[in-house]
């Protein structure tokens, strides 16, 4: 069930790694609310299962990145596969952050009020932009839908605008953006046609035409396409349909990467391959210290 739920919060795109921390923070302040005893005892269990699980999801996606070799864009195979590339810095692919105004790629805010009578900042609103940008390299372009991705290297900008605390993630146009997910083609070689179902179309549509049909293939003039007749009819609608299947497959498709469907990590970054590789090797170390901590304190309140 806990496997279930990191995952299922990874497909919301939150940050685990900052979640999760969050949780420990809880669990040691419950813990150091309780006092020794049994309670105590159950929530370090609890701190230790979680640092578990936290150790393994950091190792594993450092192992993904790992192993996974970066794909030009043209020549990429359809599924999951990683990507780098500049993000497009047109006016027509950014978007504003609805807080400060900063022209990006991609935001995401958190906006606090000051408590003044717990002295302490209080949550009250946050937001993530959901809108597609693309990424180029050499050999083409790539749109990225952001949705449910995690998103781990934004620059984070911070402001006091009056008694409250913006905090601003972005992706900027012009930066290099690193991108893990369900890579596909929609359309040009890679589009879905049925010959069968457009010749049907193609005749149908001549059939309405009963004039224009009689005067291409009524060629005895008896006022009747007989069954030889439509069978030549039959043959140049499937000739006219090969050709136009043919076109569209030779004309180049709209390549997309969106979040797996079977749950595996949707990752977008500004940050290199070796850099991210590092930074969930980091976050692992630091689970299984965390782990540790959690059991030694369990075996010190036994």
């Amino acid at each position: 069930m806990l496997v279930r739920g990191l995952r299922g919060l990874q497909h919301l795109g939150l940050n685990l790694g900052s979640l999760v921390s969050g949780l420990y923070v809880v669990l040691l302040a419950v813990v150091l609310r309780l006092g020794p005893g049994p309670q105590a005892r159950w929530c370090l269990a609890a701190m230790a299962v979680l640092a578990s699980l936290a150790w393994l999801s950091s190792l594993r996606r450092a192992r993904t990145i790992a192993e996974l070799a970066t794909s030009r864009i043209a020549s990429a195979a359809q599924g999951y596969v990683e990507l780098m590339g500049h993000a497009s810095s047109d006016m027509e692919q950014l978007i504003y952050t609805p807080m400060g105004g900063m022209a990006c790629i991609w935001y995401r805010y958190k906006l606090y009020s000051k408590d003044n009578a717990k002295h302490e900042w209080r949550q009250v609103g946050s937001g993530t932009s959901s809108s597609t940008f693309d990424i180029s390299d050499a050999t083409g372009v790539c749109t990225v839908d952001p949705d449910h991705a995690e998103v781990v290297g934004a620059e984070v900008r911070t402001s006091y605008p009056g008694n409250e605390k913006l905090v601003e993630e972005c992706l900027f146009g012009g930066s290099t953006i690193y991108v893990l997910g369900d890579f596909s083609t929609l359309g040009g070689a890679n589009s879905a046609l049925s010959l069968r179902e457009d010749v049907s179309a193609l005749l149908g549509l001549w059939k309405q035409d009963r004039a224009g049909l009689h005067a291409r293939f009524d060629l005895d003039r008896n006022g009747t396409v007989d069954l030889q007749e439509w069978e030549l009819a039959r043959q140049l609608a499937i000739q006219t349909v090969e050709r136009e299947h043919r076109e569209i497959r030779q004309q180049p498709g709209v390549h997309v990467l969106r979040a797996p469907a079977d749950g595996r990590l949707f990752l977008i970054s500004a940050l290199s391959p070796r850099s991210l590789h590092n930074h969930f090797l980091r976050w692992s170390v630091f689970h299984l210290v965390i782990g540790t901590a959690a059991v030694a304190g369990w075996v010190v309140l036994a």
